[in-house]
């Protein structure tokens, strides 16, 4: 009896999780540019409030945030959005090959791309002098740090989907997946989506972005000295209009 009833649980639960789903997916198919660009540049600037929040500022300055939205929306949603499509037309399919090979485009290719545009871009937006010198001063560091987060979670977008089918069941079950995130992109989550995946697993790493660029060097050992309360000399920025007032 007690079988019986957990099964029609179980299936209960398997209907409103399929319906949810199809609810929020809606928009998406019909929308898809719209809904991951935004989601994107809304990701971002949520990873600036985050940051400066957790730096305990006597108050936020919304002018920064706006300057991340900006840079995020105009540039790296869209760069990321057809990015993706350009990969999975080029490398169709979730063969171990074609994940590779993707994981090798987008690690030279995109990532040193997407870095110097935060920098710079929001550099421009502060209306600094000097655009390149955030570029120049933690670039390197920032891409190492990228290397060692981002491959993991972009192969996510290749493997196999009869992988998928075998391990996903044991994978819920042990819930340890976040860190293998875009490896988990590019094998598990539908291309119809991955850019907003890609903008929730961006969530994280635009804090770490926000920052390095307002507060850190882009080594993962500052922003984890940060995140454990460790006092370090501050190298605040200040924006174009902090410096007008």
């Amino acid at each position: 009896m007690r079988t019986v009833r957990g099964s029609s649980l179980w299936l209960s639960v398997e209907k409103d999780a399929a319906e949810m789903r199809d609810a929020l997916l809606t928009p998406v198919r019909r929308f898809p540019w719209a809904t991951n660009v935004t989601l994107y540049g809304c990701l971002f600037a949520a990873g600036d409030f985050v940051h400066q929040r957790f730096s305990r500022k006597e108050r936020v300055d919304w002018t920064h945030t706006r300057n991340v939205a900006v840079v995020a929306f105009g540039f790296h949603g869209n760069f990321n959005f057809f990015w993706m499509r350009f990969l999975e037309r080029r490398f169709p399919g979730n063969a171990l090959r074609a994940v590779l090979r993707k994981l090798l485009l987008d690690q030279t290719l995109a990532a040193p791309l997407a870095i110097s545009a935060f920098y710079t871009g929001v550099s421009f937006m502060e209306g600094r002098e000097e655009m390149l010198q955030d570029w120049r001063e933690k670039f390197l560091n920032t891409y190492k740090t990228g290397l060692m987060y981002w491959p993991v979670m972009q192969v996510n977008r290749s493997l196999s989907h009869t992988l998928l089918q075998q391990t996903v069941t044991a994978w819920i079950s042990h819930v340890h997946a976040l860190h293998d995130t875009q490896f988990l992109n590019f094998a598990l989550v539908p291309p119809l989506i991955r850019t907003a995946f890609t903008g929730c697993c961006g969530f994280i790493w635009a804090t770490f972005l926000c920052f390095s660029q307002q507060s850190g060097d882009g080594t993962i050992t500052a922003a984890l000295d940060w995140v454990r309360g460790v006092e370090h000399k501050p190298q605040e920025r200040t924006s174009g209009t902090d410096r007008a007032e």
